[in-house]
């Protein structure tokens, strides 16, 4: 049987993906500008991964990089700041 604390923690889960539903937060009711540079972005990433070469690429792959050599601060850091803490540019 759910206690009190889970059935409220349920019913404020329901409201919220309700919620969530009716916002409809889709990359196809982002503006153009926005649908535009995440097209780019994700073309950019893919342009790195074809060129090939000994460089990580991407944030994943810098991340691994950056974990084994025990940088501090990386779950924190986007791209290019683990290229650039890493000496990659």
């Amino acid at each position: 049987m759910a206690t009190t604390k889970q059935r409220t923690a349920a019913k404020r889960n329901i409201r919220s993906a309700i919620a969530a539903s009716k916002r409809k937060k889709t990359i196809a009711s982002m503006p153009k500008k926005t649908r535009t540079a995440l097209g780019k972005q994700g073309a950019a990433v893919a342009a790195r991964k074809r060129r090939g070469g000994t460089e990580p690429k991407t944030r994943a792959e810098l991340y691994e990089e950056a974990k084994r050599r025990n940088l501090p601060g990386r779950s924190k850091m986007g791209r290019d700041e683990l290229a650039k803490a890493l000496g990659h540019r």
